[in-house]
């Protein structure tokens, strides 16, 4: 697999925040969105097989393991090895996924985190929306939310969809553009039945330092 770093942090997002976690951040990407903070994913990376993948969790020590990118599905061949082998172990699995590939083919028991892309990213025309359809109770959507514009956009996708059926949702303000403080009385006033979800690790850690 194509690697672009495994490191040990706080679990920084969704509903495992505050968490300690191993990352496997897998490289490439096909999406280009407008506030993405890991660019240096796209092409980046180091092959390596998965046993070794395997054997750095193993030294790592949470049981808590993210698997996010770039985009973890453009390797899917690769990580229907890792990821089996991963739960097998006993490892609690999440997979974030930028919400354009299927995700039919991961094991159920991993937890699937869906960032739907809003229009503020520039890719919310590249979205497999057939992918809600297969989401568990324990899965998580997240949108990413720029401003107003994109969190009413976010609304209807979920009121439309019956979304709050599925799974367990997430509202993201992008850091440094929208005021977590303005997204949250936005849903404070709609009364709306979501998690605010803060990237608390670029509160704890410079935002621009990687590795954690």
């Amino acid at each position: 697999m194509k690697i672009s770093e495994i490191f040990t942090s706080i679990q920084g997002e969704s509903s495992y925040a505050g968490l300690p976690c191993t990352f496997i951040r897998l490289s490439g990407c096909n999406l280009r969105c407008a506030y993405c903070d890991t660019q240096y994913a796209y092409s980046d990376g180091t092959e390596m097989p998965v046993d070794e993948i395997i054997d750095r969790v193993r030294q790592s020590g949470p049981n808590l393991v993210e698997i996010t990118g770039g985009e973890p599905l453009l390797q899917e061949t690769e990580l229907s090895v890792l990821v089996p082998a991963l739960l097998d172990e006993g490892y609690h699995v999440l997979i974030e996924t930028n919400g354009s590939k299927s995700i039919k083919g991961i094991d159920k028991r991993a937890v699937v985190i869906l960032d739907i892309k809003t229009p503020g990213s520039g890719m919310s025309d590249k979205m497999d929306f057939s992918g809600f359809d297969l989401l568990k109770p324990s899965d998580e959507i997240k949108f990413v939310l720029g401003g107003r514009n994109d969190y009413d956009w976010a609304k209807d996708i979920i009121h439309g969809r019956k979304l709050r059926d599925r799974s367990e949702i997430l509202f993201s303000p992008v850091f440094g553009l929208l005021d977590p403080a303005e997204l949250a009385g936005w849903i404070v006033d709609d009364n709306l039945d979501i998690r605010l979800n803060l990237q608390i690790h670029k509160y704890i850690f410079d935002p621009d330092r990687r590795g954690v």
